[in-house]
């Protein structure tokens, strides 16, 4: 019995000593701030164990603006601010000040960012940062068909809202959100490099070592990741969020399946001069696609033109003169007619849908103000549908495109990242407030339930919107224009809609 006893003493200490060199939560690794074999610190009195191999809570794997907005929400909450995050990103550029030249044009890389995401990024205090930099509130946007049978035109105050939305460059919502975690106090190490491998340690949990022990927290039990880094490097983390985008390494690593599908489709993005301001969002539902004219303020817009390959790759090599003429064309008269503002007139098959409403002056079609210039130069990507089967296992859990990718006729794709990032950042400080490890796969889980519905539902309106905008043929393009006129003319369908593209999570369908 004697030495039972001795034997499990044993044991204890043993596992003791591991936990003391691998479970610090405020281990971060110590060296040069040079972008080159060494991670940048922010806090040099960290401690490094386990044969120099840091240990931090959460490692970020992925610093473009979903990865920020998560370790921005993490910042700003009062029990995860406490935290120690590793962010993992091979750009050069992450973190250094943005630096925007009052004569440059916008940017081509832009997001239209929602009501929803917006309340969001005021939360945490990045907006603010955004606001000092271009950007462009619209409160009213047209959708129309090629077939001249049908248009609808939405306004922020069919809701009672100011806006239906903001466009913002890219590098200003990034640079905005690295901003509000430079203003506290945060714990952050960024390690210029990628993930090239990734193991899970096995739990600790049953060592019998009390949880409470100096260099720990209750939210520190389980097992590690241990993350094998492109510069030769290691990291140890409690959890892993996977931010590293559609083709991405964690997600990889840990097996999870996907489904999804490419289309035969690749969007041109652009930025265009008017002669005027803009201040309207445009959407016409072409042939080969849907083409999409975004307002950046200051007489600028910006082009996401979807279409087949063969085109798309014409689009971007013919002159700026020849392209300025192609994107008139698709935005006036090409393709087809102009909607009737009283199409739906006495004797109509769809009159049924109008009643007894009338159009008013913001109400009637309009054409696009002239592009005049085309103001940076045109890149071409592929599109594809992509979900995976999974968010989370134990201890890694995916957000943003890495778990989900969806068409960008609606501009959607990047707030469902931000969604998936505060919803995980709020599951996080929950799980802490009732001392769960973080890493534990059935805290992971809500947050993948939370997400997950409201995910595929996104998804399956845009693929349906979608497809159904891709086949020319005579009952269908009816039936669009009965969905056109009952978005324009039946209140409460026209609410639901704005209210959906808001961000608020329900079903755009009239109820």
């Amino acid at each position: 019995m004697n030495r039972f006893i001795a034997r499990k003493l044993a044991r204890n200490v043993s596992g003791l000593k591991v936990l003391r060199k691998t479970f610090c939560t405020d281990a971060a690794a110590k060296g040069s701030s040079s972008i080159s074999a060494k991670p940048l610190h922010e806090h040099e009195e960290n401690q490094v164990f386990e044969n120099d191999v840091p240990q931090c809570d959460i490692a970020i794997i992925g610093g473009g603006m979903v990865g920020m907005a998560l370790a921005s929400s993490l910042a700003s909450m009062p029990l995860t601010k406490h935290l120690n995050v590793a962010i993992v990103d091979s750009n050069p550029a992450l973190g250094s000040k943005l630096d925007i030249k009052k004569g440059d044009p916008p940017d081509p890389r832009v997001s239209t960012v929602t009501p929803a995401t917006i309340s969001l990024f005021k939360d945490i205090g990045a907006w603010q940062y955004v606001e000092q930099h271009r950007h462009a509130y619209f409160n009213r946007m047209q959708v129309w068909d090629y077939t001249g049978l049908g248009y609808t035109r939405y306004d922020a105050r069919d809701v009672n809202k100011e806006v239906l939305g903001c466009v913002v460059e890219n590098k200003v919502l990034h640079s905005s959100l690295f901003s509000c975690i430079q203003d506290t106090d945060f714990q952050k190490t960024i390690y210029p490099c990628r993930l090239s491998s990734m193991t899970l340690q096995p739990s600790m949990s049953s060592t019998g070592v009390n949880s409470s022990l100096e260099g720990t927290n209750i939210h520190s039990r389980g097992g590690l990741a241990k993350l094998e880094l492109s510069d030769g490097n290691s990291l140890y983390a409690k959890l892993v969020v996977g931010a590293d985008g559609a083709k991405s390494r964690v997600r990889e690593l840990v097996g999870f399946k996907t489904t999804g599908w490419k289309y035969s489709q690749n969007a041109v993005i652009c930025t265009i001069e008017h002669r005027e301001e803009n201040q309207c969002a445009w959407q016409r539902f072409l042939p080969s696609g849907p083409i999409a004219i975004l307002p950046m303020g200051d007489k600028f817009s910006n082009v996401v033109w979807t279409m087949n390959p063969k085109e798309a790759s014409e689009c971007t090599s013919m002159s700026e003169e020849e392209f300025v003429k192609a994107l008139n064309h698709a935005l006036d008269y090409g393709y087809g007619p102009h909607p009737k503002s009283g199409f739906l007139g006495n004797g109509d098959i769809l009159s049924w849908l109008k009643g007894n409403a009338t159009i008013s002056a913001n109400e009637c079609f309009e054409v696009p103000p002239e592009v005049v210039k085309l103001a940076s130069g045109r890149m071409a990507f592929p599109l594809s549908l992509m979900h995976a089967n999974d968010y989370a296992s134990k201890s890694v859990v995916l957000i943003g495109d890495a778990a989900h990718t969806v068409h960008p006729l609606a501009g959607q794709g990047v707030n469902l990242g931000f969604g998936d990032a505060f919803s995980l950042s709020k599951i996080i400080s929950e799980g802490i407030a009732v001392g769960t490890d973080i890493g534990e796969l059935s805290l992971l889980k809500k947050y993948e339930l939370e997400r997950k519905s409201a995910n595929i539902m996104m998804m399956a309106v845009l693929d349906g919107i979608q497809k159904a905008y891709s086949v020319d043929f005579g009952p269908l393009n009816v039936l669009r224009a009965a969905a056109f006129h009952g978005a324009h003319y039946i209140s409460p369908l026209k609410k639901s809609i704005i209210s959906y593209a808001s961000g608020e999570q329900r079903l755009p369908f009239f109820s």
